[in-house]
């Protein structure tokens, strides 16, 4: 380095001739030429290459470092127990040479991943109404009063950018079946390709490449709405990226602080109608104007919306004796009519249909415990042992079923059976709600406790009177005064002391 910069010294300050330097320091043209020609030149230090005790086993190490960074963090060995492995097998070198080892394999093989692999990306493009991209993440609310997880669904256009988001507490095919169609209907069409991850609910099994063995109740939902689903390679999740970084954005924008509200349908409404406000407000960066602007030029690009795809899952059950049938902990009535037989249920998103023999049976609002310290819960709907109380009007007093009667129903429960029969006369009111529309023989329940005669023939009357129209009301009639009483008779014993006085010397029964 010495040399080096006396060389340059002369040619550039003092402005010697490249004959004079040479003769000056003894070196060749040529050699002056070419140091001043690479200009600043670094020391460089020959290191002469010796051989390592650890070279022999450098392959085991680095196959073992490989193995390694696929464990979780907790599993992973450290390298003072690679260390004594490697002393097992015969190595004589110390812990510093394995240590150094490993720094040089990691920085390595970050250098492979930031060039090829994981850390190096394609940019993508759509066309207009080519795509969409789905996900799920999960985020808190405070539903209810209480803090809940939920699972979220997000899905995105991939051309315009558009999004949706949409709350629900499981990840299951009915509320992925939900999510899709409240993203069509929110962005008016359906585009003609849908990118997914490898989840559960959409792929039974992953084959080699591209091939995928799909979900036979996703691909009936995919051909309902005309849409082809791709399938992204496994951990490769830069291949849907625009819904990834949406999950990663939405989170400040949608879920801090913490969102509150009553249920999940207030909440779902809330982040519909802050997803359509986040359209006008976010830039689309690659093209002109906000994300909003550029969903309208796409919109008429997609295809129309079909009707809703009815998208239940469903499973085969066995009524109770009971008339019950179980689902997630929880029990639910079934018209005793199809007791101990075989019905189908009809799982969706927020109730369950039962159906059996071509015909819905019923209907129940679906309930969705996360926790497993809470009791399970038994729903009954009263109406469906009627038909059991009419052969056993005793179970009445305390069937289960009938602790949520309506309010006017309870009421002349409390009358009617404080008497002989009142039993079988209120079953037999309860029954008019099979011929009769419910509401009208609640009204005539309602009229006859007011009028102050809880009888079954009184119930039954204003009930056709409601049925026919006819008036309910009797007229006031006045009673006459030569009818009205001046003196109010009154209960007295003795007066029988005078009819034996009468009877006296005359006839009478002994």
């Amino acid at each position: 380095m010495g040399l080096l910069n006396v060389i340059r010294r002369m040619a550039l300050r003092e402005k010697l001739p490249i004959r004079e330097i040479a003769r000056r320091t003894g070196l060749s043209r040529n050699t002056i030429r070419k140091y001043l020609k690479a200009g600043t030149v670094e020391p460089r230090f020959s290191v002469p290459e010796r051989p390592s005790k650890l070279d022999p086993f450098a392959d085991k190490l680095a196959a073992w470092l490989k193995t390694e960074t696929s464990k979780s963090r907790k599993q992973r060995r450290p390298l003072t127990q690679l260390h004594a492995d490697l002393v097992a097998l015969g190595f004589t070198g110390s812990y510093n040479r394995v240590a150094a080892f490993a720094r040089e394999w990691r920085a390595e093989r970050q250098r492979e991943q930031q060039t090829t692999g994981r850390g190096t990306f394609v940019p993508l493009t759509f066309r207009p109404g080519e795509a969409f991209q789905f996900d799920w993440s999960e985020d808190y609310a405070v539903i209810g009063g209480e803090r809940t997880k939920l699972q979220v669904a997000h899905i995105k256009l991939a051309h315009s950018r558009a999004f949706l988001v949409r709350a629900y507490l499981l990840q299951t095919h009915e509320m992925l079946f939900d999510a899709h169609w409240h993203g069509f209907r929110v962005f008016g069409g359906v585009p003609e390709r849908g990118i997914y991850d490898n989840m559960r609910t959409a792929v039974d099994r992953i084959g080699r490449g591209k091939e995928r063995q799909i979900n036979m109740r996703f691909l009936a939902m995919a051909n309902h709405y005309v849409f082809e689903p791709e399938f992204c390679n496994p951990a490769s999740g830069w291949e849907k990226g625009q819904v990834e970084k949406n999950v990663q954005d939405a989170r400040p924008r949608l879920w801090q602080p913490i969102p509150n509200f009553p249920d999940l349908a207030a909440l779902n409404a809330w982040l519909e109608q802050r997803c359509l406000e986040l359209w006008r407000e976010i830039p689309h960066g690659r093209l002109a104007g906000s994300l909003a602007d550029v969903w309208a030029e796409e919109q008429p690009v997609l295809m129309p919306v079909p009707p809703a795809f009815d998208g239940f899952v469903e499973q085969s059950k066995r009524v109770s004796p009971t008339c019950l049938i179980s689902f997630e902990r929880n029990r639910y009535s079934v018209p005793a009519s199809f007791a101990n037989r075989p019905v189908s249920l009809r799982v969706y998103p927020d109730r369950l249909v039962v159906a059996a023999e071509g015909q819905v049976l019923c209907e129940h609002e679906r309930l969705i415990q996360r926790s497993h310290h809470l009791p399970p819960r038994t729903i009954y709907d009263w109406r469906h042992y009627l038909t059991v109380i009419q052969r056993k009007p005793g179970a009445l007093r305390n069937g289960a079923p009938f602790a949520e009667l309506p309010s006017g129903f309870r009421r002349l429960q409390d009358q009617m059976l404080r008497r002989p029969g009142g039993d079988r006369e209120m079953v037999d009111i309860l029954a008019l709600v099979l011929q009769h529309d419910e509401q009208a023989v609640l009204a005539a329940v309602e009229l006859a406790l007011s009028d102050g005669v809880a009888t079954k023939t009184h119930v039954l009357n204003i009930l056709h009177r409601l049925i026919d129209g006819k008036a309910i009301d009797s007229p006031t009639i006045d009673t006459p005064q030569a009818l009205l009483l001046r003196r109010e008779p009154k209960a007295n014993v003795e007066r029988y002391d005078d009819l034996r006085a009468c009877s006296t010397g005359g006839r009478h029964a002994s």
